[in-house]
C-alpha cells in the first residue's frame, strides 16, 4: 500500500517531466536572452517576488555551477525571514516593488527573471509592469494553472487583475497545481507537501544549464562559480569576483 511518501515522490515527478517534455522551447527562448545578455556583459536580474517565491533568488545566486552575473534583487520586507505576515502583507502593496527595481538598477535590454510560482500578487505584477516599461526583457517562470483559478477579486490580485504569464514576454510553465501542496492524506481534509519551490528551482536550473551549454557551443567562456568548498575554488572564483563585486549588490 502507498503512503504519502510515496505519493509525493510519483505526483512531484509526474510534474518534473512534464517541465522537461513541454517547455523545452520556452526555456531554449530564455536561454537565448541570457546567453545573449552575458555576451552584452549584461547582468542578469533575479526577482522571486514574496513569500517562499525568495528561494529562487538563492537557488540561483552564487551558486557552485551557475552563472555568475546574477543580480538578485533580495528585498527584506517580502522575505519570510523579517516576517512572515508582514510579507504577505507587503506583497500585495501596490507600486512597492515597482520602487525596489531603481534601486537594482534594471535597465533597458537587461533580462529579469521573475519566478513565482502563483504570479497573481502586486508585487510580481508591479515588477514585471515597471521592467517592461524600462525596456527589460521579463522571462517569468510562473504556473498560469494556477494563476487563472484565482477569481479575478480574491484580495491576493494585484489591482489590475492581470497575471504574470500575460505580462511577460517568456513563459516558463512551471505546472504547479491549484493550491500547490500534492499529497491527500486519507482522513485529513488538506492537501500536504507543496510542490512549488522543487517545480521553479528544477525550472531555473534547466534554464542556467542550457544557458552555459549555448554560451560554450559558442565559443564564449560562461562565467560559472566553482564551489568554494573544494580544492581550487577559492582561487577559481577569484577573478569573476573582482569583475563583479561591485556590479552585483548583494556580492
Amino acid at each position: 500500500m502507498k503512503d504519502s511518501i510515496d505519493r509525493y515522490y510519483e505526483n512531484i515527478v509526474v510534474l518534473l517531466r512534464r517541465i522537461y517534455e513541454e517547455e523545452r522551447s520556452s526555456i531554449e527562448r530564455a536561454a537565448d536572452i541570457l546567453a545573449k545578455a552575458i555576451k552584452e556583459d549584461r547582468i542578469i536580474h533575479v526577482f522571486g517576488s514574496g513569500g517562499h517565491s525568495h528561494m529562487a533568488m538563492e537557488e540561483l545566486f552564487y551558486r557552485a555551477g551557475g552563472l555568475v552575473p546574477i543580480n538578485p534583487i533580495f528585498e527584506p520586507g517580502i522575505m519570510l525571514h523579517h516576517g512572515a505576515i508582514k510579507s504577505t502583507i507587503i506583497e500585495r502593496i501596490p507600486e512597492y516593488c515597482s520602487r525596489i527595481l531603481d534601486y537594482y538598477d534594471v535597465k533597458e535590454g537587461d533580462p529579469i527573471i521573475i519566478a513565482t510560482a502563483y504570479g497573481i500578487n502586486s508585487c510580481t505584477i508591479d515588477a514585471a509592469l515597471e521592467a517592461k516599461k524600462r525596456g527589460a526583457i521579463v522571462i517569468a517562470v510562473t504556473s498560469p494553472e494556477f494563476s487563472k483559478s484565482i477569481p479575478l477579486d480574491h484580495p491576493a490580485r494585484h489591482p489590475s487583475k492581470k497575471n504574470l504569464f500575460e505580462v511577460a514576454d517568456i513563459v516558463i510553465d512551471c505546472k504547479m497545481p491549484f493550491g500547490d501542496a500534492i499529497v491527500e492524506i486519507e482522513g485529513f481534509p488538506q492537501k500536504v507537501a507543496p510542490s512549488s519551490t522543487i517545480l521553479v528551482a528544477f525550472t531555473l536550473n534547466m534554464l542556467i544549464a542550457k544557458t552555459i551549454e549555448k554560451l560554450v557551443k559558442e565559443g564564449v567562456e560562461p562565467p560559472v562559480w566553482m564551489s568554494a568548498n573544494i580544492p581550487g575554488g577559492d582561487e577559481y572564483n577569484r577573478r569573476w569576483i573582482q569583475k563583479y563585486k561591485y556590479r552585483i549588490k548583494s556580492l
